[in-house]
């Protein structure tokens, strides 16, 4: 009984925690440790919840939810009767995980398509163009930027982003691009839209999907700020803005111009680092959560 509480009590922190974080005002200054953060709470969130359902369930054979859901898989009979609290909250727990798991698979399946034939288009009716090397041209006049991602990765622009950008403007965005690429960050959105796809009435996992997609954004931009002028990148992101940029095809990773202002605020007035210890903080509050919830998975308290 006490394993049920002490998840439910994580469950409802990490909750409230996402509440209260889509809010933050430091994510901005550190992209990177905030999206470690969101990833945290998300998975902490998804298995505490579910757990909390399955400790309660199998607390008649006085184990953890592991060997609980063992032992019930093998038919052994349990210290004590069940009565229709557990057999509900069984299933209850088992639908909830069943859901998450089969969200996150559709998510993935999907995006895993939309790419593979995007690829195949692309093979057809994009070129390649000497002037940017390694990068797939579409003959369009509207101004687009995005990549493939995946184990072959493409980054691609359209006709009308390259007469609408300078050399240097589109420099930096192809180094924005490659910084999706990089750093995976298809991977990071895809249990976002999954939960989305679980829990569309939720307010909280729209705006963490939201505050998320932004992230990765601020996380490329300072990535590609490295390799090219951040005022650079802050006049290609104000040019696709005022342009109407294209929308990015569905499972890839564009140059949005989502908070324009607020993403070209950062790359001319960069704020303030956040402190080394707030960083630390944050990440042992990250380690504590992807750490702890597995824990109280396995062993009874």
């Amino acid at each position: 009984m006490i394993t049920a509480v002490v998840l439910a009590a994580l469950a409802t922190a990490c909750a409230v925690g996402s509440w209260r974080f889509t809010t933050a005002a430091w994510t901005s200054r550190a992209p990177r440790l905030a999206i470690i953060v969101w990833q945290s709470l998300g998975v902490a969130w998804g298995l505490a919840t579910t757990g909390a359902m399955l400790a309660y369930a199998v607390q008649p054979y006085g184990m953890g939810v592991l060997p609980g859901l063992t032992a019930f898989i093998q038919g052994e009979r349990p210290a004590q009767a069940w009565d229709a609290l557990h057999v509900l909250a069984l299933i209850a727990g088992l639908t909830s995980l069943t859901v998450l798991v089969a969200v996150l698979l559709t998510a993935g399946v999907q995006a895993l398509r939309a790419r593979r034939r995007h690829r195949m288009l692309l093979a057809l009716i994009a070129r390649d163009d000497p002037g940017v090397p390694g990068v797939r041209v579409l003959d369009h006049p509207g101004a687009a930027a995005y990549c493939v991602p995946g184990l072959r990765s493409q980054v691609v622009v359209s006709e009308g982003a390259l007469k609408l950008l300078s050399e240097d403007e589109l420099a930096a965005v192809l180094a924005h691009e490659a910084a999706h690429v990089r750093e995976r960050h298809d991977l990071v959105l895809l249990p976002f839209a999954a939960l989305r796809r679980a829990m569309p009435w939720s307010k909280v996992v729209a705006d963490a999907q939201a505050q998320v997609e932004l992230l990765i954004e601020m996380a490329a931009d300072d990535r590609a700020r490295r390799y090219c002028s951040p005022r650079r990148l802050a006049t290609a992101l104000l040019r696709f803005g005022t342009a109407g940029a294209m929308p990015t095809p569905h499972g890839m990773l564009g140059m949005h111009a989502q908070n324009v202002m607020a993403r070209v605020d950062r790359l001319i007035k960069p704020g303030p680092e956040l402190a080394t210890p707030v960083r630390y903080a944050y990440i042992a509050l990250s380690v504590s959560l992807v750490t702890s919830t597995p824990f109280l998975w396995v062993f009874q308290l």
